[in-house]
């Protein structure tokens, strides 16, 4: 559960996109060019020889994930299958290899990356103080989200490794917040994980791994309604394909009571053959070829997402924290705004150029879950939870478990758009 936690008592304180031969390489791996990918054992060596890469695996040696603390501590990529197996997460290499940073967002990848919100709004830490132009020449991720390493907290074990980092942002009303960020990556048993879906593995394989992340308001003043509020924000960028389906549940019942059914307007309203609501489920196209992005409120969103790949044989799921009663959420839409805190939870987002003829920032999608705006006293913290779990193996395992936690099938999933 996202928790707020209280002191005892306050204390005191790139340029341009990537363009030809890489923006040809990035729609080839859109197209499911399968056969370019790297094994996990391969993108760990490839990691390790530009920065430090910390493995957690499990006892067999078959789930196992790569963290990089400088790149905040993110989960660059896992596996369900061992050293030889496929690899989960987007790395976009060049970028990486180049030590460059961009404007606006430096995009290394990773399946499980920590930001904050909001984006956007007169409470945005993501533009400059007196901002009224929210476009993407304006549009700067901070460094401490972006850019800056987190420190190792302790010696890591075989399972687990936690991070430390101490930023400061200042948001659109120039509202300053010191903050510091704890961050706990663990590999999780694969049946304690099964358990805790109700599912059973069957001949599938799984890898599952959490980020377990806390806040800490340690400055002298209170985070208020009126000045700003921040929240926690995880984001997964995983490998598109032609035939990848992001599914995102949402809770049915009337637009009166409950609000529309789905945001669809971030970039510009989801033409109709990449999204399609039908029966408590969104089915929206992740095959990081155009920029469009989704997500549901506080009254529609379950604690549960994910995404199906045929040509990989993968069905990804990410369950987190999603509070009773919570329904203030920072809200990240590129405006000023009515509400600042008529946020989404669940995001889901589809990479591909932001202009005409332009290179995409991978390609790649997401699934994004956030916490409530932390509203924290000096000293008080907020956590949330965000696990992820990647299945693979025979289609009637995978159809099975996506039938007992999503609720429908593989043969839905495939035929839900046009």
């Amino acid at each position: 559960m996202t928790q707020v936690h209280h002191a005892a008592e306050p204390h005191a304180p790139a340029a341009s996109r990537v363009a030809g031969a890489l923006a040809a390489s990035a729609i080839a791996l859109a197209a499911g060019c399968a056969t370019r990918e790297r094994s996990f054992a391969q993108d760990v060596d490839f990691l390790k020889r530009h920065h430090e890469a910390i493995v957690l695996a499990s006892p067999d040696g078959l789930a196992k994930v790569v963290v990089v603390p400088a790149f905040q501590a993110r989960v660059m990529t896992s596996t369900a299958s061992g050293d030889d197996g496929p690899s989960y997460g987007f790395i976009k290499y060049d970028l990486v290899s180049s030590g460059e940073t961009l404007k606006g967002i430096t995009p290394y990848g990773g399946e499980d990356r920590f930001w904050l919100g909001p984006e956007g709004g007169q409470f945005a830490i993501f533009f400059p103080p007196g901002t009224t132009d929210f476009s993407l020449a304006n549009w700067q991720t901070p460094p401490a989200i972006d850019t800056e390493a987190y420190a190792l907290a302790a010696p890591h074990t075989e399972r687990e490794a936690a991070f430390s980092h101490r930023a400061t942002f200042t948001n659109v009303t120039g509202q300053r917040f010191d903050v510091r960020i704890d961050r706990v990556i663990r590999l999780i048993d694969t049946a304690d994980a099964a358990e805790s879906l109700g599912v059973t593995l069957g001949d599938a394989r799984a890898v599952v791994f959490e980020s377990d992340n806390r806040i800490t308001n340690a400055g002298t003043a209170r985070w208020t309604r009126e000045t700003g509020m921040l929240s926690v924000w995880i984001l997964g960028m995983f490998k598109p394909s032609p035939r990848t389906v992001a599914l995102v549940p949402y809770t049915q019942g009337p637009v009166p009571s409950l609000g529309p059914i789905v945001n669809d307007a971030y970039f510009g309203k989801v033409p109709p053959d990449r999204l399609v609501a039908r029966d408590g489920m969104l089915y929206f196209k992740a095959d990081g070829m155009m920029r469009t992005k989704i997500g549901t409120s506080p009254a529609r969103a379950t604690p549960i997402c994910g995404s199906y790949d045929p040509t990989r044989d993968l069905l990804t799921l990410v369950t987190f924290t999603l509070p009773a009663g919570a329904t203030d959420y920072v809200n990240s839409m590129w405006e000023l705004q009515d509400n600042p805190y008529a946020g989404d939870v669940v995001n889901s987002y589809n990479d591909g150029p932001s202009t005409p003829g332009g290179a995409p920032f991978g390609p790649f999608y997401e699934l994004e879950t956030s916490s409530p705006a932390a509203g924290l006293a000096p000293g008080d913290s907020l956590s949330h939870r965000h696990r992820t779990h990647h299945f693979t193996g025979p289609r009637h395992d995978l159809d099975r478990i996506a039938r007992a936690t999503l609720g429908i099938s593989l043969d839905q999933i495939e035929n839900a758009l046009p």
